[in-house]
């Protein structure tokens, strides 16, 4: 075997590695919201602000290694749609942490691709089959498992995830198309660029507190494991494809359960494993229709 096939016999371990690794630093970063906010009385806005103005602050010089270039774009208006999706769905995502358990809030943030599903069909009219029709609802019965709102003890700050998922869904979609012209780099400069002003200004709004001690730490760490975990998300994508690397990608579910254990002492309720037993196994489902589609359209290319 050569140098270069012994590399590249190396690729699906190292996406998969990386993968877990993203899942592991966004748990970590959960937890040190959590924290932050629900033991340490920071302000949801406040803490949003923080953890993405330092993820700026460390990914802007790398960007702009490439020059102000980097910054060139015919598409001003797709990138403000989204930081402006983004804004509200980071927000929510941080209120609910503020709010409710790590394990609830992961798995129903995980209904997030069936409402991009929903999307493509609406805006972007992308056939959507009855297989991935079927993920759908059952994604979302799911989440209503977990949500149990038919109980007395149901409160309404658990649905802030499932919000923050359909909006993360939206930016996802546009991210899709702007993606078509624009290269990667420069859209998550573009993101964390018009997101840091926005997020000050809601910051201010909300009493705008500068954190201290414990706060501001718990705060640093999330900031530079946000641009961990998105770094490490990015390599996993450039070393497989999708359909390899995606499976591994539902370990944030036990990653971020065992940081809440282990930092709050969390632990799940008895609703929480079917419904996200449901979730998991919908998500899937569509990554399989998907690698069907996929492997249709290769064969397709091949005999034309």
């Amino acid at each position: 075997m050569t140098a270069l096939n012994a590399k590249s016999s190396h690729k699906p371990l190292l996406a998969a590695l990386a993968m877990i690794g993203a899942g592991a630093s966004f748990a970590l970063v959960n937890g040190a919201l959590q924290a932050s906010t629900m033991q340490l009385g920071v302000p949801s806005t406040s803490a949003a602000f923080w953890q993405y103005a330092l993820g700026l602050l460390v990914a802007l010089p790398w960007v702009l290694r490439r020059g102000l270039t980097a910054l060139r774009t015919r598409q001003i208006g797709w990138h403000l749609l989204r930081a402006a999706l983004a804004v509200i769905g980071i927000q929510m995502w941080v209120a609910g942490l503020a709010r409710v358990e790590i394990w609830q809030a992961i798995a129903l943030v995980m209904t997030s691709p069936f409402f991009v599903i929903i999307g493509a069909k609406l805006f972007f009219r992308e056939r959507v089959g009855p297989v991935r029709w079927l993920a759908t609802v059952a994604g979302f019965t799911g989440g209503m498992i977990i949500l149990e709102p038919w109980k007395d003890v149901f409160q309404w700050g658990a649905v802030l995830p499932v919000a923050a998922a359909a909006f993360w869904a939206g930016t996802s979609l546009v991210t899709k198309k702007l993606t078509q012209t624009e290269q990667a780099d420069s859209i998550t400069v573009y993101l964390l660029l018009l997101l840091t002003p926005v997020n000050a200004v809601l910051a201010l709004g909300d009493g705008g507190i500068v954190p201290s001690g414990l706060a501001l730490w718990l705060l640093v760490a999330a900031g530079l494991l946000t641009v961990l975990a998105n770094f490490l998300l990015t390599l996993a994508y450039q070393q497989a494809d999708a359909a390899f690397v995606q499976p591994f990608d539902h370990l944030k579910l036990p990653l971020n359960i065992a940081v809440g254990f282990l930092a709050f002492g969390f632990a799940p309720s008895g609703a929480f494993w079917p419904g996200a037993l449901v979730i998991v196994g919908a998500s899937l489902l569509v990554m399989m229709d998907e690698q069907k589609k996929s492997a249709r359209q290769s064969a397709a290319a091949v005999r034309g």
